[in-house]
């Protein structure tokens, strides 16, 4: 009974392991981020008219000399568009998303009923040039990888440094598969919130990091509050996996997280 017993608590020890662990052949290249402080969103102030995701905010965040942590949809003309909500609602006050509309419906929209538009990719890289890395975090509503490939194409000639991240395994898997070249890091602990997610069992393995199974990652990013566990800790001190924390607020903020992690989401409000 007790052999029993403990072959079955090493198969459930062994299977946890297998699922946390990590991708461990790039250390030495994500290493090099170690210390980033990436404005989320770009640099934004909405009190000033900056929003978030806009040439404006990205301007800023270059002015400061800090890196960029963006987010990107795919259009229906498979454009890359930078952009965080699933819908348009908040930011530009029309419904819909941006995978149900074409470049030529979105481009005249505007942010926050300021001046700026909806930037595509491929202009910030434009903006960019390398002066920065950027944190390229990508939306999948569907289970379509389209968006990697548009991805993986607006990326291959760009010179500056960049990362990507997700949410979804998925993506990072693809990545994992097709872009080895390209550094990838599993966003973790807000989706478990989130009602669009269609199956708690998934929620809850994208939050404890045993879908690292499904894609390997290079890093991790984690929301600071929700970040005491198990797993976490064991990607910090036995893997040496490299950790970034979000989104942090204010200068206190930003102070405590550099005591416990490697890279820094933040905002400046």
């Amino acid at each position: 009974m007790w052999r029993y017993l403990t072959g079955c608590i090493l198969i459930v020890i062994g299977a946890y392991f297998y699922m946390i662990f990590p991708g461990m052949g790039r250390k030495r290249e994500i290493w090099k981020f170690r210390g980033t402080q990436w404005a989320h969103r770009g640099l934004h102030d909405k009190k000033i008219g900056i929003p978030e995701n806009s040439m404006a905010a990205f301007r800023e965040a270059i002015r400061a000399n800090k890196g960029i942590e963006l987010d990107v949809h795919l259009t229906k003309d498979k454009k890359i568009a930078v952009f965080h909500d699933d819908s348009l609602k908040r930011m530009c006050k029309v419904s819909g998303t941006i995978e149900e509309k074409t470049w030529e419906e979105l481009k005249n929209l505007r942010l926050l009923e300021t001046a700026e538009p909806i930037p595509l990719l491929e202009d910030v890289l434009h903006l960019v040039q390398g002066k920065v890395p950027i944190l390229i975090e990508v939306k999948l509503l569907t289970e379509d990888m389209e968006i990697c490939r548009c991805l993986a194409k607006t990326m291959e000639d760009y010179k500056g440094t960049f990362l990507v991240q997700s949410f979804n395994s998925l993506v990072l898997q693809w990545m994992r598969k097709n872009q080895k070249q390209i550094l990838r890091g599993q966003l973790s602990s807000d989706l478990v919130k989130s009602e669009k997610t269609p199956h708690y069992f998934f929620r809850f393995c994208v939050k404890y990091l045993l879908s690292n199974c499904i894609c390997r990652p290079d890093f991790i990013s984690y929301k600071m509050e929700d970040s005491k566990n198990l797993s976490l800790w064991m990607q910090k001190h036995i893997f040496h996996v490299p950790i970034a924390a979000w989104t942090l607020h204010g200068e206190e903020m930003l102070q405590r997280a550099k005591s416990r992690f490697d890279m820094y989401i933040f905002e400046k409000n």
